[in-house]
Protein backbone atom coordinates (compact mmCIF):
# COMPACT_ATOMS: atom_id res chain seq x y z
CA UNK A 1 0.00 0.00 0.00
CA UNK A 2 1.19 3.15 -1.10
CA UNK A 3 2.32 6.12 1.72
CA UNK A 4 1.98 9.45 1.02
CA UNK A 5 1.74 9.07 -2.45
CA UNK A 6 -1.09 8.07 -5.40
CA UNK A 7 -1.69 5.02 -6.55
CA UNK A 8 -1.38 4.27 -10.13
CA UNK A 9 -4.69 2.27 -10.44
CA UNK A 10 -7.44 1.67 -7.80
CA UNK A 11 -6.55 -1.21 -5.69
CA UNK A 12 -8.98 -3.11 -3.29
CA UNK A 13 -9.23 -2.55 0.73
CA UNK A 14 -10.18 -5.27 2.44
CA UNK A 15 -11.51 -5.24 5.75
CA UNK A 16 -12.72 -8.76 7.85
CA UNK A 17 -16.15 -9.31 8.38
CA UNK A 18 -17.32 -8.22 12.08
CA UNK A 19 -17.03 -12.07 13.58
CA UNK A 20 -14.63 -14.54 12.66
CA UNK A 21 -13.49 -18.03 13.44
CA UNK A 22 -9.62 -17.59 12.70
CA UNK A 23 -8.60 -20.89 11.75
CA UNK A 24 -11.56 -21.07 9.77
CA UNK A 25 -12.02 -17.30 7.88
CA UNK A 26 -7.83 -18.16 6.99
CA UNK A 27 -8.74 -20.29 4.09
CA UNK A 28 -11.66 -17.59 2.91
CA UNK A 29 -8.97 -14.97 3.56
CA UNK A 30 -6.32 -16.91 1.82
CA UNK A 31 -8.39 -17.58 -1.22
CA UNK A 32 -9.68 -14.03 -1.75
CA UNK A 33 -6.10 -12.69 -1.64
CA UNK A 34 -4.87 -15.59 -4.45
CA UNK A 35 -8.19 -13.69 -6.41
CA UNK A 36 -6.47 -10.78 -7.60
CA UNK A 37 -5.16 -7.73 -6.80
CA UNK A 38 -5.06 -6.28 -3.04
CA UNK A 39 -3.51 -3.99 -1.54
CA UNK A 40 -3.96 -4.38 2.55
CA UNK A 41 -6.36 -6.20 4.49
CA UNK A 42 -7.75 -4.86 7.70
CA UNK A 43 -8.45 -6.90 11.23
CA UNK A 44 -11.67 -5.03 12.23
CA UNK A 45 -12.83 -6.75 15.54
CA UNK A 46 -15.22 -3.80 17.25
CA UNK A 47 -16.47 -6.51 19.96
CA UNK A 48 -13.96 -9.02 20.40
CA UNK A 49 -11.49 -8.69 23.02
CA UNK A 50 -7.74 -8.05 23.23
CA UNK A 51 -6.50 -11.58 23.63
CA UNK A 52 -8.88 -12.67 20.50
CA UNK A 53 -7.63 -10.17 18.63
CA UNK A 54 -4.39 -10.30 19.20
CA UNK A 55 -4.74 -14.46 18.38
CA UNK A 56 -6.39 -13.76 15.34
CA UNK A 57 -3.71 -11.04 14.20
CA UNK A 58 -1.28 -14.05 15.49
CA UNK A 59 -3.57 -16.68 12.82
CA UNK A 60 -4.38 -13.96 9.89
CA UNK A 61 -0.70 -11.48 9.33
CA UNK A 62 1.18 -14.37 8.32
CA UNK A 63 -1.78 -15.17 5.48
CA UNK A 64 -1.58 -11.83 4.47
CA UNK A 65 2.22 -10.53 4.63
CA UNK A 66 3.40 -13.25 2.55
CA UNK A 67 1.50 -12.61 -0.08
CA UNK A 68 2.94 -8.84 0.38
CA UNK A 69 -0.43 -7.57 1.27
CA UNK A 70 -0.48 -4.68 3.90
CA UNK A 71 -1.85 -6.02 7.56
CA UNK A 72 -3.86 -3.18 9.26
CA UNK A 73 -5.33 -2.85 12.72
CA UNK A 74 -8.47 -1.39 13.03
CA UNK A 75 -8.43 1.32 15.56
CA UNK A 76 -5.71 0.10 18.18
CA UNK A 77 -1.48 1.49 17.53
CA UNK A 78 -0.92 -0.64 20.81
CA UNK A 79 -2.27 -4.23 19.44
CA UNK A 80 -1.13 -3.14 16.17
CA UNK A 81 2.56 -2.53 17.12
CA UNK A 82 2.54 -5.15 19.66
CA UNK A 83 1.02 -7.62 16.44
CA UNK A 84 3.58 -7.30 13.97
CA UNK A 85 0.69 -5.01 12.00
CA UNK A 86 2.30 -2.99 8.89
CA UNK A 87 -0.13 0.04 10.21
CA UNK A 88 -3.24 1.09 11.87
CA UNK A 89 -6.27 2.44 10.99
CA UNK A 90 -7.75 5.17 13.56
CA UNK A 91 -11.29 6.90 13.30
CA UNK A 92 -11.97 10.76 14.63
CA UNK A 93 -13.13 9.15 17.99
CA UNK A 94 -9.78 6.25 18.70
CA UNK A 95 -6.22 7.34 18.88
CA UNK A 96 -4.66 10.28 18.36
CA UNK A 97 -2.65 10.49 15.07
CA UNK A 98 0.65 10.79 17.13
CA UNK A 99 -0.04 8.50 19.35
CA UNK A 100 -0.82 6.70 16.40
CA UNK A 101 2.40 7.46 14.73
CA UNK A 102 4.63 7.22 17.68
CA UNK A 103 3.47 3.85 18.31
CA UNK A 104 3.96 2.12 15.41
CA UNK A 105 7.22 4.43 13.75
CA UNK A 106 7.63 6.59 11.04
CA UNK A 107 7.62 3.77 8.30
CA UNK A 108 4.27 1.94 9.57
CA UNK A 109 0.89 3.19 7.49
CA UNK A 110 -1.70 5.11 9.61
CA UNK A 111 -4.81 5.85 7.69
CA UNK A 112 -7.84 8.10 9.48
CA UNK A 113 -11.13 8.12 9.16
CA UNK A 114 -12.45 11.47 7.67
CA UNK A 115 -16.12 10.93 7.35
CA UNK A 116 -17.48 13.68 4.61
CA UNK A 117 -15.18 16.11 5.55
CA UNK A 118 -12.17 17.54 3.62
CA UNK A 119 -10.95 19.86 6.45
CA UNK A 120 -10.69 16.92 8.82
CA UNK A 121 -9.07 14.73 5.52
CA UNK A 122 -6.74 17.95 5.41
CA UNK A 123 -5.91 17.95 8.87
CA UNK A 124 -4.89 14.44 9.02
CA UNK A 125 -2.86 14.80 5.88
CA UNK A 126 -1.26 17.64 6.94
CA UNK A 127 0.14 15.87 10.35
CA UNK A 128 1.43 13.12 7.55
CA UNK A 129 -1.29 10.48 7.54
CA UNK A 130 -0.57 7.78 4.94
CA UNK A 131 -4.16 7.76 4.13
CA UNK A 132 -7.66 9.52 4.44
CA UNK A 133 -10.93 7.55 4.41
CA UNK A 134 -14.83 9.04 2.94
CA UNK A 135 -17.65 6.98 3.63
CA UNK A 136 -20.51 6.08 3.42
CA UNK A 137 -20.92 5.91 -0.65
CA UNK A 138 -23.67 3.91 -0.38
CA UNK A 139 -26.16 2.21 2.36
CA UNK A 140 -24.39 -0.29 4.03
CA UNK A 141 -25.61 -3.01 6.39
CA UNK A 142 -21.84 -3.32 8.29
CA UNK A 143 -21.84 -0.74 10.82
CA UNK A 144 -24.30 2.37 10.91
CA UNK A 145 -23.22 4.97 8.69
CA UNK A 146 -23.90 8.68 9.51
CA UNK A 147 -22.51 10.18 7.10
CA UNK A 148 -22.55 10.27 3.20
CA UNK A 149 -20.44 12.01 1.01
CA UNK A 150 -20.45 13.26 -2.12
CA UNK A 151 -18.99 11.43 -4.86
CA UNK A 152 -17.37 14.63 -5.52
CA UNK A 153 -15.54 14.76 -2.69
CA UNK A 154 -12.94 12.47 -4.23
CA UNK A 155 -12.70 14.08 -7.05
CA UNK A 156 -12.07 17.38 -5.59
CA UNK A 157 -9.60 15.77 -2.90
CA UNK A 158 -7.65 13.80 -5.70
CA UNK A 159 -7.08 17.60 -7.25
CA UNK A 160 -5.35 18.81 -4.46
CA UNK A 161 -3.40 16.59 -2.78
CA UNK A 162 -1.18 13.23 -3.71
CA UNK A 163 -2.59 11.57 -0.31
CA UNK A 164 -4.35 8.70 -1.01
CA UNK A 165 -8.30 8.53 -0.53
CA UNK A 166 -10.08 5.50 0.66
CA UNK A 167 -13.68 5.03 -0.29
CA UNK A 168 -15.74 2.80 2.08
CA UNK A 169 -19.83 1.96 2.32
CA UNK A 170 -21.67 -0.29 0.57
CA UNK A 171 -19.17 -0.78 -2.27
CA UNK A 172 -19.88 -3.24 -4.64
CA UNK A 173 -18.75 -4.93 -8.11
CA UNK A 174 -22.02 -2.94 -9.96
CA UNK A 175 -21.03 0.12 -7.91
CA UNK A 176 -17.88 0.78 -7.76
CA UNK A 177 -17.39 2.55 -11.49
CA UNK A 178 -18.05 5.74 -10.52
CA UNK A 179 -16.04 6.04 -7.14
CA UNK A 180 -12.90 4.73 -9.52
CA UNK A 181 -13.80 6.82 -12.20
CA UNK A 182 -14.12 9.92 -10.05
CA UNK A 183 -10.50 9.70 -8.11
CA UNK A 184 -10.75 6.66 -5.27
CA UNK A 185 -7.15 5.26 -4.72
CA UNK A 186 -8.62 2.19 -2.78
CA UNK A 187 -12.23 0.37 -2.36
CA UNK A 188 -12.80 -0.63 1.11
CA UNK A 189 -15.13 -3.65 1.22
CA UNK A 190 -16.62 -5.86 3.25
CA UNK A 191 -19.96 -7.87 3.07
CA UNK A 192 -19.64 -7.53 -1.15
CA UNK A 193 -16.46 -10.10 -0.69
CA UNK A 194 -17.15 -12.13 1.76
CA UNK A 195 -20.83 -12.91 1.20
CA UNK A 196 -20.25 -13.09 -2.45
CA UNK A 197 -22.23 -15.67 -3.80
CA UNK A 198 -19.22 -17.34 -6.00
CA UNK A 199 -17.24 -16.99 -2.84
CA UNK A 200 -14.56 -14.32 -2.32
CA UNK A 201 -12.04 -15.01 -4.72
CA UNK A 202 -14.20 -14.88 -7.07
CA UNK A 203 -15.57 -11.59 -5.74
CA UNK A 204 -11.88 -10.11 -5.76
CA UNK A 205 -11.77 -11.16 -9.41
CA UNK A 206 -14.95 -9.43 -9.84
CA UNK A 207 -13.99 -6.18 -8.71
CA UNK A 208 -10.42 -6.20 -10.05
CA UNK A 209 -12.78 -6.64 -13.39
CA UNK A 210 -15.08 -3.74 -12.31
CA UNK A 211 -11.80 -1.47 -11.36
CA UNK A 212 -10.25 -2.06 -14.65
CA UNK A 213 -13.14 -1.42 -16.56
CA UNK A 214 -13.47 1.93 -15.02
CA UNK A 215 -10.20 3.30 -15.22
Amino acid sequence: MPKKEQAETCRLYLITPPEIVPDIFKDDLAAALDGGDVACVQLRLKDASRDDILRAAEILAPVVQERDVAFIMNDDPVLAAESGCDGVHIGQHDASYADARAALGDEAIVGVTCHDLRNLAIEAADKGADYVAFGAFFPTTTKAAKFYPEIEILEAWTMMTTVPCVAIGGITQKNCGELVKAGANFLAVVSAVWDYDQGPAAAVKAFNGAIARAN
